[in-house]
């Protein structure tokens, strides 16, 4: 079994970028606070010391939190830039114009729409900024809406979403395929 230290870690791992609260681990832990302010020392020392670990431990608030050392920035930002440049998919525009024009919406309406699971590229496009859960369905299952976002009109330079081009225009022309983006001068090649 894991020692105690092993199972915060693992634990901080798992709650990103919010955290856990002291009374949360606690109780996950099966620890009473100071045997718990013990457990987080020895791991924030352990961290501290190891020249190969590029990670550090937080606490804000009577909440912990592992972070990305600043020795560490560097390295960290340029991933961020290269990630930044890769192109959408043609799934995930298809699912931003679904979003776009149908909001809000649920993942397996999304899904029914295309005919396959769109899971991935949805995760993509949130963490693009381009689209945000806002509330569930009041349905069973409640499952996550999905909406654009202000950076999304932003990014298309679009005002609202009323600036959009009406669909109905395109549902008649059988000139080829569309570009629902590209009409404000963006692209998916421009998505970097």
């Amino acid at each position: 079994m894991a020692t105690k230290e092993a199972q915060l870690e693992a634990l901080l791992y798992a709650a990103g970028d919010n955290g856990m609260a002291q009374d949360v681990l606690s109780g996950v832990l099966e620890v009473d606070t100071n045997e718990l302010t013990e457990i987080v020392n020895k791991l924030k020392n352990k961290l501290e010391e190891d020249s190969y670990s590029g990670l550090k431990l937080v606490t804000i608030n009577q909440t912990y939190k592992l972070i990305t050392s600043p020795e560490c920035s560097d390295v960290i930002s340029e991933f961020f830039q290269k990630d930044l440049s890769k192109h959408l998919s043609q799934s995930a525009l298809e699912i931003l114009a679904i979003v776009a024009y149908r909001q809000p919406i649920t993942r397996v309406e999304i899904d029914e729409l295309r005919g396959v699971n769109s899971s991935a590229a949805l995760q993509t496009l949130i963490w693009r900024g381009l689209i945000k859960i806002n509330g569930k369905k009041d349905v069973p299952g409640r499952p996550n809406l999905y909406e654009t976002t202000d950076y999304f009109l932003q990014y298309f330079n679009y005002s609202s979403l009323a600036d959009m081009p009406v669909i109905e225009d395109f549902e008649n022309d059988n000139s080829g395929p569309i570009d629902l983006f590209e009409s404000k001068g963006q692209t998916d090649q421009d998505l970097k």
